[in-house]
């Protein structure tokens, strides 16, 4: 089982690459959809905000099971977003 620091450096790691990629676009582009990219990197900012906070309120559950449980669901949680919000600024090209 993954303990919460290797959690954290996940969600920070992936949507660093999601913040890079949003960035980048920006750059090559930096005449269209600013707005939106804006908007996406908004949203994978509050999405490590909620989900380290998750990580964090885990420290109030009893067994290794429940902690197990939410871990995963964290690490599926960040899994999908990530993937959506790469869809997102694929779109925008």
């Amino acid at each position: 089982m993954p303990n919460r620091r290797d959690i954290k450096k996940d969600i920070n790691s992936v949507l660093a690459n999601v913040l890079e990629e949003c960035y980048s676009e920006m750059l090559n582009n930096p005449e269209k959809n600013d707005d939106k990219i804006n908007a996406i990197i908004d949203e994978a900012v509050d999405l490590a905000d909620d989900l380290i906070a998750r990580v964090n309120s885990s420290k109030k559950l009893k067994s290794g099971k429940e902690m197990k449980t939410n871990f995963n669901t964290i690490l599926d949680d960040l899994q999908d977003n990530a993937i959506n919000f790469i869809e997102k600024l694929n779109a925008l090209s």
